[in-house]
């Protein structure tokens, strides 16, 4: 009876001091909930721009320009743009890592094999074989690995919300330097055509000076203009060549190897209407404000796992193996044994550290997502901002080219009648060159400011709600 007694002792000690360290370990967690952000309930800048009738962006919002052949350049850039792939690996490394967390539950077993030879002097020539297996497991009792499988699966989806943030960028990128391509074609179209004109009238301007009409330095103030046209179009010409330098990089294409055909802004590339959206939808549709959230939540499961540390370990370890002086009998007789085993983390610094750790490093993270929140929102209402005020803009320019055009014409007919000098004729069509290019630019920028509303309020992604799902 009082060997019986004392063993009962024993384990009712052990069992109490288990309960002891389990209660005195805080694993409490509360449940997990997005991080505050100032609250924005409507876009300041959105009344009197027309907005589409649509609910949302349409994934292929890109299409809403109407250009095939910006279709095309997107499509190739998405299947061969090497940042993408960057991203889309990183996709398969976080799930390399998540199949790695998941197996830190799982048995693991060893099997060896081994021999040794031994002489020494004056004893007989000895040899020895044998053979062993050994599983070790330890028990996820207080749901340690889970998680963190919990934390590894949130990271996944923050690196999936990665691509799709590489993916809009890289769309937005492709467009707008496409945009620049077409801009710097009209450009050096329209600049071409001055030079011509010019041209004809220093022709004009050196027969008047052979008939002593005009003075010599009226001539050489035409040739000085012709040069610096001719300047600003070798400019545009260069300025040409790199930007499809850079489109080429964007298509995986190498730098110079890409031909794009030359063509006019304003003919190809239609305005799109802008597309609807709230700052609450935001929240749950734009990638990078997604995947910083998701951060968060990786940081959220981390403290739980590192709280989960201070609980004791269980684990199994079982032996199987079997040794002979002869190879052939080495498989007549078996050793197997089974050592369960419990640790208790009665005193280990470090797990404490940890746990401040990952406290310190949830508020970093939540930090980041409300930068990233508040970024998010400023590019929406300045990309608003910006295409009502390039659309107003818009309005006074072709006032004022339709404006100067006519001046043009009248001032042409008064120069056959004698009435004006050709230099008014040359201000007046320089001016005239100088409004259509201004009108060019702001077609131009509004495409832009039109591409970069459609990449900040998620270009078409589905809502995501952040939440654990490695269970699911």
């Amino acid at each position: 009876m009082r060997p019986t007694s004392s063993r009962f002792k024993r384990q009712a000690l052990a069992g109490a001091m288990l309960a002891l360290l389990c209660g005195c370990a805080d694993v409490s967690m509360k449940p997990y909930q997005r991080p505050e952000t100032p609250a924005k309930t409507a876009w300041s800048s959105q009344q009197g721009l027309p907005v589409a009738p649509s609910e949302m962006i349409a994934p292929d919002w890109w299409r809403q320009f109407r250009d095939p052949y910006l279709d095309q350049l997107v499509e190739r850039a998405l299947g061969a743009n090497f940042d993408l792939k960057i991203l889309a690996a990183r996709i398969r490394v976080a799930g390399a890592e998540l199949d790695e967390a998941r197996a830190g539950a799982l048995p693991t077993l060893d099997a060896g094999a081994g021999a040794s030879f031994e002489k020494s002097t004056g004893q007989k020539f000895t040899k020895q074989f044998n053979l062993g297996t050994q599983v070790n497991w330890e028990i996820d009792v207080w749901g340690k690995v889970a998680k963190g499988v919990e934390a590894q699966t949130a990271e996944f989806k923050a690196t999936e919300a990665d691509w799709r943030a590489g993916y809009l960028s890289l769309v937005s990128d492709v467009s707008t330097t496409y945009f620049q391509i077409m801009q710097f074609d009209e450009m050096v179209a329209q600049q071409d055509k001055t030079l011509q004109k010019n041209r004809d009238i220093l022709a004009a301007y050196e027969a008047m000076m052979q008939q002593g009409l005009v003075p010599q330095t009226r001539v050489m103030q035409q040739r000085a203009e012709i040069n610096r046209m001719s300047k600003d179009l070798i400019e545009l010409q260069r300025l040409r060549a790199l930007a499809a330098n850079a489109l080429a990089t964007l298509l995986g294409t190498p730098a110079g190897d890409l031909q794009v055909p030359p063509g006019s802004l304003q003919q190809r590339v239609q305005l799109p209407t802008v597309p609807e959206g709230l700052p609450s939808e935001l929240l749950k549709r734009r990638p990078d404000v997604v995947a910083a959230e998701y951060r968060v939540l990786v940081a959220y499961d981390l403290v739980g796992q590192s709280k989960l540390a201070q609980l004791p370990s269980i684990s199994l370890t079982g032996r199987g193996g079997t040794s002979s002086f002869a190879l052939g009998s080495l498989l007549k007789s078996f050793t197997f044994g089974l050592l369960p085993s419990i640790n208790f983390p009665i005193f280990d610094p470090s797990v404490k550290a940890r746990i401040k750790t990952s406290e310190a490093r949830t508020e970093v993270a939540e930090q980041q997502y409300r930068r990233v929140v508040m970024g998010a929102f400023e590019e929406v209402e300045n990309a608003l901002v910006n295409l009502d005020a390039h659309r107003r803009q818009r309005v006074e320019l072709q006032a004022q080219s339709e404006q100067l055009a006519t001046v043009a014409t009248q001032v042409e007919a008064q120069l056959k009648e004698g009435m004006v000098s050709q230099l008014e004729v040359f201000e007046a069509q320089r001016s005239l060159l100088s409004a259509q290019l201004a009108l060019l630019a702001n077609h131009q920028q509004i495409l832009s400011d039109t591409v970069t509303l459609y990449k900040a309020l998620g270009g078409g992604w589905p809502a995501v709600e952040v939440r654990n799902a490695a269970r699911n």
